[in-house]
């Protein structure tokens, strides 16, 4: 197994920049960066693209083939206990207080 993979981006042989400049004299080349393996991105996404613009342009190109392997046809639900408004009090201020919602997922404890 390698540890580098080619970015996955679309375009990524399209940017100019020096470290993809390949080739010798008279057959230049802008190349596919290469993303190395580590402990980092093993787990995630950065593993197939060299950065952020890479990945925006795999998703423009390749979402909705994305959405056809794995479609969704209903919504997902969490189910969550009544929420609750709280309110705080300042610690810096104490003409100052602000109200928040707490959302508490039900624990189903009824398991069959």
């Amino acid at each position: 197994m390698s540890d580098y993979k080619w970015c996955h981006g679309p375009k990524c042989h399209k940017s100019h920049t020096q470290d993809r400049i390949r080739g010798t004299q008279g057959s230049k080349v802008l190349r596919t960066k290469k993303i190395k393996t580590t402990e980092w991105n093993i787990n995630n996404g950065w593993q197939y693209f060299c950065s952020q613009g890479c990945w925006n342009d795999f998703f423009y190109k390749y979402a909705p083939q994305c959405v056809n392997i794995a479609p969704r046809n209903e919504p997902l639900e969490t189910p969550i206990e009544d929420p609750k408004k709280v309110t705080h009090q300042s610690q810096y201020n104490s003409d100052y207080s602000y109200t928040t919602t707490e959302i508490k997922e039900r624990v189903d404890t009824s398991i069959e």
